[in-house]
């Protein structure tokens, strides 16, 4: 299998956890490639039965896919800690450098690196780590999908180089706890209240990358 029909499954596995219906479009966003070339990788998937992507646009990963999607996903997570947490890679830095690391990667290895991380549960950009967390529990919400006057904590982003360029400016870390004030008009910009009072107006094409989870109001 070639690195770029694994990417796709990887892509098609973190959309699956978005609760959101997955299309040719999203993908094409992710992966930042044109339309035909997702439906020409899609066609191949599905000879393969690696994907189900039926006429009218459901796309899904088979078993068979779902657990070598599962495998990379696994080994991708566990880069993205060590290159984060031990060599210091920002944000938008870690993911193309494990892509580069986890094709290169064995069982053995994965293994040890994970039990020197200490099992860590989330990647840098807030993903479950299949194999050491129960990843049915994730349960995040999409940032732009959140009604006006609620308080959320942001625990997540899709890992989209282009979109984690633009969130590292917003200085917004995991786990901020943000108010919603406002969505802007005809998807405009949607303004959110960080506890210190600081309001930021953050791109509707970016609130839908990010996920939160509810907060309870006092």
């Amino acid at each position: 299998m070639s690195p770029n029909q694994e990417n796709y499954l990887k892509a098609i596995y973190e959309l699956r956890h978005d609760l959101r219906k997955i299309t040719n479009k999203n993908i094409a966003d992710i992966l930042q490639v044109s339309a035909p070339s997702v439906t020409e990788m899609l066609t191949s998937l599905a000879k393969e039965e690696l994907v189900i992507h039926t006429p009218y646009n459901e796309i899904s990963l088979t078993e068979k896919g779902t657990k070598i999607a599962t495998t990379l996903v696994r080994r991708h997570r566990i880069w993205e800690v060590f290159l984060h947490d031990k060599l210091n890679y920002n944000i938008s830095e870690v993911h193309q450098a494990a892509d580069v690391l986890e094709h290169a990667t064995d069982g053995m290895l994965v293994q040890r690196l994970n039990d020197f991380l200490d099992q860590p549960k989330r990647c840098p950009h807030g993903g479950l780590i299949p194999g050491n967390v129960d990843i049915t529990d994730q349960s995040d919400q999409v940032l732009v999908d959140i009604a006006d006057g609620a308080v959320v904590q942001l625990k997540r982003v899709i890992d989209n180089h282009e979109f984690l360029r633009y969130f590292e400016i917003l200085h917004l870390p995991l786990g901020t706890i943000l108010t919603v004030i406002r969505h802007e008009p005809f998807e405009g910009p949607i303004v959110v209240k960080t506890m210190d009072g600081q309001e930021i107006p953050i791109s509707y094409k970016a609130a839908s990358y990010m996920f939160v989870d509810l907060q309870d109001e006092h």
